[in-house]
Formats: C-alpha cells, structure tokens, sequence
C-alpha cells in the first residue's frame, strides 16, 4: 500500500515516515496542499496523512480538492488537539478519519487499518 504523507513541518513528516515505512510504501511527501494534490495526482497513493494546518493551501481545501477530484480517496487527518472544529471541516472535505498530534505508532496504525478496511 502506497501512502503520501503531508506535513509542513519536516520532523512530523520523518516521525510518520520512520511509523510506517515498516509497513507501506511511501509514494511521496508534501510541505504544503498545492504539493499534496500534485504528489497525488501523480502517484495515486493508496493512502493520504494530510496535516490540517500548512501554508499556500491547507490540509482542508486539499482533502476538499482531492476528493471531488478522486472520491474514493482515503485521506488520514493529522490534528493537534484543540482542532476540533477543523476536523469537523475536514470531515465534510472527505477526510475519512484523523489521528491526534504527538503520534503514537499504535494508533496511527490502528487508525490507518480502520480507513482502509471501512
């Protein structure tokens, strides 16, 4: 399974890269939501980890793009807490589940075999 990760900050995209390259492929990463869309658009990955908050474009409008565009894509918010509302506007962008900021393994696989699966 393919997974694009994107994160503006470069430590959260290595600590989720160290989290699943045990287990997926990563099809790419992005710093931004105008990158997200261009990785998926040219990987189609089986999987997006899409922070909420980036600059130029951010993870909302990005999941909102990618799935009018894909609307069986599988996107995985990645939230800090206090977000909730935002994670209220990702999920009506489509995103279909959401892990909380700092990672823990377990759950971000956990999360990621609930996605998949549903």
């Amino acid at each position: 399974m393919n997974v694009l990760i994107a994160d503006d900050s470069e430590f959260m995209r290595s600590l989720l890269r160290e989290i699943l390259e045990e287990e997926y492929t990563i099809a790419g990463e992005a710093e931004n939501g105008v990158e997200a869309i261009e990785l998926y658009d040219e990987n189609d990955p089986d999987l997006v980890m899409m922070d909420i908050v980036m600059p130029i474009r951010d993870g909302i409008e990005a999941t909102d793009e990618i799935t009018d565009s894909d609307p069986g894509a599988k996107v995985i918010m990645c939230t800090s807490v206090g977000q909730e509302q935002k994670m209220k506007n990702a999920i009506q962008a489509g995103a279909e589940g959401y892990i909380t900021k700092p990672f823990q393994k377990p759950s971000v696989l956990e999360e990621i075999e609930n996605v998949v699966a549903g």
